[in-house]
C-alpha cells in the first residue's frame, strides 16, 4: 500500500552540475541540482534568484555545465556553500575558457556550453531556458561509437529530500522502444 505523504517534489534523484559564469571579468562557479531538459537542444537551469551567479549569467547570456564527478564532489560541494558575493571562487577549479566565454572545469567529465534563450521568473527563481551550443566530453567517457558513455562518466545524482549525494548504478537494459524506431527512421 502506498502512503500519501503531501505535496513534495519527488522526482529526484537528478544529476549535480557546476553551472560555470564569468561575473564581473571573473570565473565564477555554483553548485546546482535543479537542472531539466526543455527540448532536444535545450536544457533549464534554475537558480534562486539571490545567487551571484545569476549576474553574469543575465549579463553575458552564456553558460558552462559541468557535470560533476566523485572526484570533483568536495570542491563543488564548496562553491554550493559559499556565497560569490563574500568569496571569491574563481580559483576552486582549473578551466579553460570556451570560445564563447564561458569557464570550462578542466575536470568535469562531461560540459555543455550553452546561450541563453529565455529566462522565466518564478517565485524566487530564475530560470534560464539554454540552447545548447557545443558539448564536450573526455574521450574515455565515449563508447565504441563515439557516444556517451554514462558509467564512465559516472555522474553524480543529488537526492534534495535527504540530502545526500549519489552515485549511478550500471546499465538495466536496453530502450527498445527507442532503439527499434532508430533504426526504422535511417
Amino acid at each position: 500500500m502506498k502512503k500519501n505523504i503531501g505535496k513534495a517534489l519527488a522526482l529526484y534523484p537528478t544529476p549535480v552540475v557546476v553551472i560555470g559564469a564569468m561575473v564581473n571579468e571573473r570565473p565564477n562557479w555554483v553548485l546546482v541540482a535543479h537542472v531539466g531538459i526543455v527540448s532536444h537542444d535545450s536544457v533549464l537551469v534554475s537558480l534562486a534568484k539571490p545567487h551571484y551567479t545569476n549576474e553574469g549569467i543575465r549579463e553575458n547570456g552564456r553558460l558552462s555545465i559541468n557535470l560533476v564527478n566523485a572526484n570533483m564532489l568536495d570542491k563543488a560541494d564548496y562553491v554550493g556553500s559559499v556565497s560569490g558575493h563574500k568569496v571569491d571562487k574563481s580559483d576552486v577549479f582549473a578551466y579553460t575558457m570556451s570560445k564563447t566565454g564561458v569557464p570550462m572545469i578542466d575536470e568535469a567529465r562531461l560540459t555543455i556550453t550553452g546561450k541563453v534563450v529565455d529566462i522565466y521568473s518564478y517565485q524566487n527563481f530564475d530560470n534560464f531556458i539554454i540552447q545548447i551550443e557545443e558539448t564536450f566530453v573526455d574521450e574515455a567517457a565515449l563508447n565504441e561509437e563515439g557516444k556517451i558513455d554514462y558509467t564512465k562518466v559516472a555522474p553524480v545524482l543529488f537526492d534534495f529530500p535527504n540530502y545526500e549525494y549519489l552515485s549511478l548504478g550500471g546499465v538495466l537494459g536496453q530502450c527498445l522502444s527507442f532503439k527499434d524506431k532508430r533504426k526504422s527512421d535511417s
